[in-house]
């Protein structure tokens, strides 16, 4: 045994050598190709470089105002370029203030606003909706004279309503303040009027009247014209009669 060669023991203890990768041998010859390991060790510590550390609790504030502008922080909180999702979503300089305070990034801080109009838009609107609706309710309570009084009123309108107008025309009269008084006068004269007079129009269908019923012009200002139309139409489609 020679004197270079370590004892049996010995050599179970040397670790194998890292297998080579092909890329860095001579595919002819099997030699290392040296310049090829040193231009991947260059690049490798040409990226350790670029590497930014991530800030912990104790880090100098150097540290975290590198890595923030790593990540694309602005500098201040105007350098947010939000689009508003919604003309009721408006960037906010107060929650853009806390948003840079929390190191948001312009995706992260654009995400916070979409969420806002995606989530809370709706809750929102359901709630003007509910507003606006008491609010209309109060309205039509004082106009009849009282709870007691505007629970008759409503009854009689609601059958009256169902009764005599197309289902969305209904719908959409008794949604408004407005809406409920036109349809309380079409009630009290005995609208839509199948004795009245008024300009024929036999070239008016249901689905026309309809349309004519939903128009401001008729539930609202109550234009003479409108009306009339309205009523020579249902005189020729309920009764068998020509208008006119």
């Amino acid at each position: 045994m020679s004197d270079r060669t370590p004892p049996k023991a010995a050599r179970s203890r040397i670790p194998d050598s890292p297998k080579v990768p092909d890329k860095f041998r001579d595919p002819e010859t099997g030699d290392l190709r040296t310049e090829a390991l040193l231009r991947s060790y260059l690049e490798l510590e040409r990226k350790l470089a670029q590497m930014v550390e991530v800030p912990r609790a104790d880090s100098p504030p150097e540290t975290a105002g590198t890595f923030r502008r790593a990540v694309g922080v602005p500098d201040t909180p105007e350098g947010y370029p939000v689009e508003p999702p919604h003309p009721m979503i408006q960037p906010d300089p107060e929650v853009n203030a806390q948003l840079h305070a929390a190191g948001f990034t312009p995706e992260q801080a654009q995400l916070v606003y979409d969420l806002a109009a995606e989530r809370m838009l709706p809750a929102i609107q359901e709630l003007a909706g509910e507003f606006e609706a008491e609010r209309q309710l109060e309205r039509l309570v004082a106009q009849f004279g009282g709870p007691e009084k505007w629970r008759e009123v409503a009854g009689a309108l609601g059958a009256w309503g169902r009764k005599n107008l197309p289902g969305e025309v209904f719908e959409a009269l008794s949604t408004t303040y407005e809406g409920v008084l036109a349809m309380h006068r079409m009630m009290a004269n005995g609208e839509p009027g199948l004795g009245a007079g008024g300009d024929a129009a036999p070239e008016l269908s249901e689905d026309d009247l309809k349309r004519l019923m939903a128009d401001p012009k008729y539930w609202r200002q109550r234009d003479p014209a409108t009306v009339a139309k309205v009523q020579a139409g249902f005189q020729r489609l309920f009764s068998g009669q020509p208008g006119g």
